[in-house]
Formats: C-alpha cells, sequence, structure tokens
C-alpha cells in the first residue's frame, strides 16, 4: 500500500484584542500629550506664549522704526526720546496723544481700578454672593498686588528717596541741565549746579525748567505698560484656563520636596476648607465684569506698547524697561511655585 501524505492544519486562535508591549507604548506615545515641565520655575507652554509677546512686540515696533521711511526720515532727539511734535511722523508719536496722556501717564490707575473689579467681582477668588468676603484667596491676591505695587513705586516713583530710574539715570553721568535766557542768570545757575545734579529727580527737573539729560535712562512707559498688563494677565490665566476647560500646568513644589499640579493642590485646598466648614471655591464659569474690564486693560497697554517701541526710547532703553518689569512679575508670579513660605504669604492665582 502506497504512502499517503496526510497534511494537518493547526488553526491559529484569533487575536483577543491585545497588542504588544511594543505597541502598547507606541499608542499610549501618541495619544499622550506632552509633560508639563517638570520644574516649578519654569513657566508653563502657555505663559511661555504670553510672555513672549512683549519681546516679540517690542522687536515689532522697533523694527517698524528702521524699516519705515517716514519714521527713519524723522529727526529724533535723544534728550526728549523721541521725535519732535512738530514733525512727528504719526499721532501716535507725539507725547501730547490722547492715550498718552490719559492713559499711560495715568497706567497704574487703569491697572489698580481693573485689579480692583477682578477681585471682588470673580467668583474664582470667593464667594459670588459675598463680592466684598475677605477669602484667603482674595487676600493673598491683594498682597500680590501691593508687592508688584511696591516695585512699581521703587522704579518709577520713590525709593528713600529719588527713583532707582532717576538714580540710575545720575548714576550714568545725567544731569539736570539748567537753561537761562540771560548770561547773569546762567553763571548762578551754573555755580549752583553740582547741588542741583545730585538733589533733581526727572521730574523737579522739568518743574524748573530744566532738561534731564547725559545719561542712560530706563523706559519708564515699557516697564509700566508691561508690569501692569502683566500682573492683570498671571491673575486672570487660572480663571481663562478653568473656562475654557483646559489643563492646568502649573508645577508646584511641596514643603517635602514632591513637585505636584497645581490644580491637585487647588483641590486639596478646597477640600481642607470644606472640612472646616468654610464655602469652597466654585469654579469660574467666565471672566466676569472685572474680568472683561482687565482684558480691555492689557489690550490697550499692548497698543501703547508697540506705539511705544516703533516713536519713542532706542532699543537698549526699552531692553532695559522689559528686563526690569520680567523681574518684578517673576518674583510674585513664579518664585512662590517652588518656595512654600513665600507661597503660604502671597499664595497662587487660582489656588
Amino acid at each position: 500500500m502506497a504512502n499517503r501524505r496526510v497534511r494537518v492544519t493547526v488553526p491559529i486562535p484569533k487575536s483577543s484584542g491585545n497588542t504588544s508591549p511594543a505597541s502598547n507604548t507606541s499608542s499610549t506615545t501618541s495619544t499622550t500629550s506632552p509633560t508639563p515641565p517638570s520644574s516649578p520655575f519654569l513657566p508653563t507652554p502657555l505663559e511661555t506664549v504670553l510672555v513672549a509677546i512683549y519681546p516679540g512686540t517690542l522687536v515689532l515696533g522697533s523694527l517698524f522704526s528702521i524699516l519705515n521711511s517716514t519714521t527713519r526720515n524723522t529727526p529724533y532727539s535723544a534728550t526728549t526720546q523721541s521725535h519732535p511734535a512738530a514733525l512727528a511722523p504719526s499721532y501716535f508719536a507725539r507725547k501730547s496723544n490722547v492715550f498718552n496722556q490719559y492713559f499711560v501717564k495715568l497706567g497704574w490707575f487703569w491697572t489698580t481700578l481693573a485689579f480692583v473689579l477682578f477681585l471682588f467681582s470673580h467668583s474664582s477668588l470667593g464667594p459670588p454672593r459675598q463680592p466684598t468676603a475677605p477669602t484667603p484667596r482674595r487676600l493673598r491676591a491683594a498682597a500680590r498686588y501691593v508687592l508688584v505695587t511696591t516695585w512699581w513705586l521703587l522704579i518709577t516713583q520713590w525709593c528713600f528717596g529719588p527713583p532707582i530710574i532717576d538714580r540710575g539715570f545720575r548714576f550714568t553721568g545725567g544731569q539736570c541741565e539748567l537753561v537761562y535766557a540771560d548770561t547773569a542768570r546762567a553763571e548762578a545757575g551754573r555755580a549752583a549746579m553740582s547741588d542741583a545734579r545730585q538733589l533733581l529727580t526727572n521730574a523737579a527737573c522739568k518743574a524748573v525748567g530744566g532738561t534731564w539729560k547725559g545719561g542712560y535712562d530706563i523706559s519708564g512707559h515699557v516697564f509700566l505698560l508691561i508690569l501692569g498688563s502683566g500682573m492683570l494677565w498671571m491673575e486672570m490665566l487660572p480663571a481663562v484656563i478653568r473656562a475654557e476647560g483646559l489643563r492646568e500646568e502649573r508645577r508646584v513644589r511641596l514643603r517635602d520636596g514632591a513637585v505636584r499640579s497645581a490644580a491637585a493642590v487647588a483641590v486639596e485646598t478646597d477640600d481642607r476648607a470644606a472640612a472646616a466648614g468654610n464655602v469652597p471655591v466654585p469654579p469660574a464659569r467666565d471672566l466676569g465684569l472685572g474680568g472683561k474690564v482687565a482684558l480691555a486693560v492689557t489690550a490697550l497697554s499692548w497698543w501703547m506698547l508697540l506705539m511705544t517701541a516703533a516713536y519713542f526710547h532706542t532699543w537698549f532703553e526699552k531692553f532695559t524697561g522689559l528686563i526690569v518689569a520680567f523681574a518684578g512679575l517673576y518674583v510674585v508670579y513664579f518664585l512662590p511655585r517652588a518656595f512654600p513660605p513665600l507661597r503660604d504669604v502671597l499664595g497662587m492665582p487660582g489656588v
């Protein structure tokens, strides 16, 4: 009998739907969003974009002043840090324009107004039915405002005498130059100049008809516009994130050294408040009146920052105004994330 070959077919079981570890890893990697920065010292991606708007605006305005033929060919006075009013290449290039006179020169008033409205009207800072209740979040927000305002005062108004801007101007060789029409008064003015150079601030020099010249001057407009609008943005940003359903990516360092999400810390804070019998802070649904006013102030601040960059000050004057403003914002809004004792006093917006 001839040998018969028999073919045996072994059935292969159908896949149960499980994937290999490699494919699992690949799937997880492809669907997981980027990990938030591990260091509490670093801004989140959204904060990085927000912060980058300021130097980007200064660069944009400065490039416009170079590339625009009308602005480039208009005389510029280093003493007044502006174009002559009669030859100004734009309405916004005149110091007398209405936005400069009633918004920028009163900038901290508008910043304060927007902050106070947000502080007492937004539900993320306390019960909406008790807008003036001194909740912990409102008290810490007020402490942040006081600290930022103190920085503004020291730089532009008073620092145990002349403000830091004026001290820096005099330190770099600046002085108040008194100009008189007749020779006798000019001689008397020169004799008293040694005292005047040391005692007069920029405002006092202008008040007596002098000219502040010869030194290096930080751009006060750039400093003010960035500091004020930056503070409002940092206070509003957590509310915007919650209202839009975005993920909280700020990181904070706890007392035991662990780094956690600010959202987890906020939940624990609300749970402790509820356990103590206090009403937890409700989630914010929108920006409310205070937030809308703050947005309007920040929008106008951005526009005036662009106009300042295009028509006033030198590159270095604008750059130092930016750095000094950022220094104040960093101390108030970033350092508390890494230092729990400082966070106990200043808190964090939204936490």
